[in-house]
């Protein structure tokens, strides 16, 4: 802080004999000053977060977008300029276009049906009787089981013969079936534990969701004659799309992320059945050392997730009630 009485001695004496009043000059500098300071404030109270953010998002997705130009891998240690080499080359490789169209299955199978589920469970546990806190733990449950710890317990049930899987399906006369190791089983066999583990989570986004609607209007429905079913398809899901919005973007997300069961139970097999994008990327950098294409596939991944985001957003924000 400068102090005023140097500053009004200082325009004295510059300003003297031309009839410039001192304590106007403080008073515009003073205003001045505060001005910049309010205009500047936001700025610097979210630069902790932006710099946080550049350091660990911006900066590692320039260098991967920058690293997907170049051709390195074992072949080629020194890294050797190639443009969209290496996305070419994913485009026309059979493989990758396999990788391509599992995830896409898990994304459009497990997504939709974890959201469904997770919707029934919220507006079922949202009454009021006997053990509810049970019957909510019990279905919250799985998701504070880490996903390595799920994928071995999935991978006991799915065991032939005696897997409780296996078990239960011969009580319909149907024989044991080797889940994981036949390759039109094995990506089902990992959408059932994708959807068990994450519908329990999505579920409280939306008992949180529906212990916020206002009853107001719930009563004034049953006074008008509106039954339960009635009131849960015209009042609660409308007045529910922005917390779906939410759930549908994490569930996409974390269906492309899906790498942990898949390195735990089939390492991408049969046959590549249950191999994903994700898990590519992982098994190409680490496996196959393969810088570039490894980067080509990161920046395809978080290009598919910036396109589905957008594109959710700004199609679901119309149909979105906020109060």
């Amino acid at each position: 802080m400068l102090n005023s009485r140097l500053i009004r001695s200082y325009l004295n004496s510059a300003n003297k004999g031309q009839g410039v009043n001192p304590q106007a000059k403080v008073d515009h500098f003073a205003e001045r000053r505060s001005r910049y300071w309010a205009a500047a404030l936001p700025y610097l109270l979210i630069a902790p977060t932006f710099l946080f953010v550049a350091a660990f998002t911006l900066w590692p997705l320039l260098y991967v977008g920058y690293g997907s130009l170049f051709v390195q891998n074992e072949a080629i240690q020194t890294p050797r300029f190639t443009g969209l080499g290496n996305y070419l080359a994913l485009f026309n490789d059979p493989g990758f276009r396999h990788v391509a169209l599992n995830t896409l299955i898990y994304v459009v199978i497990t997504v939709p049906i974890s959201v469904f589920l997770s919707l029934i469970l919220a507006l079922l546990l949202n009454q009021k009787f006997r053990a509810l806190g049970l019957y909510r733990l019990a279905f919250f449950y799985p998701t504070v089981l880490p996903m390595v710890s799920a994928a071995t317990i999935w991978l006991f049930m799915y065991t032939p013969g005696y897997g409780l899987v296996n078990v239960f399906i011969q009580f319909f006369h149907i024989p044991s079936q080797s889940w994981l190791g036949s390759p039109n089983l094995a990506l089902i066999a990992l959408m059932i534990l994708g959807v068990w583990k994450q519908t329990g989570y999505f579920m409280i986004f939306y008992l949180a969701g529906l212990q916020g609607l206002p009853h107001e209007i719930f009563e004034s429905a049953k006074l008008d004659g509106a039954n339960a079913i009635q009131s849960t398809r015209f009042l609660s899901i409308p007045m529910l799309m922005g917390t779906t919005l939410f759930v549908t973007t994490i569930a996409v997300i974390n269906a492309f992320e899906t790498v942990d069961q898949i390195y735990i139970m089939t390492g991408g097999g049969p046959v590549n059945a249950t191999n994903m994008l994700l898990f590519d990327i992982w098994q190409t950098l680490f496996s196959y050392l393969d810088v570039g294409k490894a980067s080509a596939l990161s920046v395809i991944l978080i290009l598919v997730l910036l396109v589905f985001t957008v594109i959710n957003f700004t199609t679901s924000d119309r149909r979105i009630t906020y109060e």
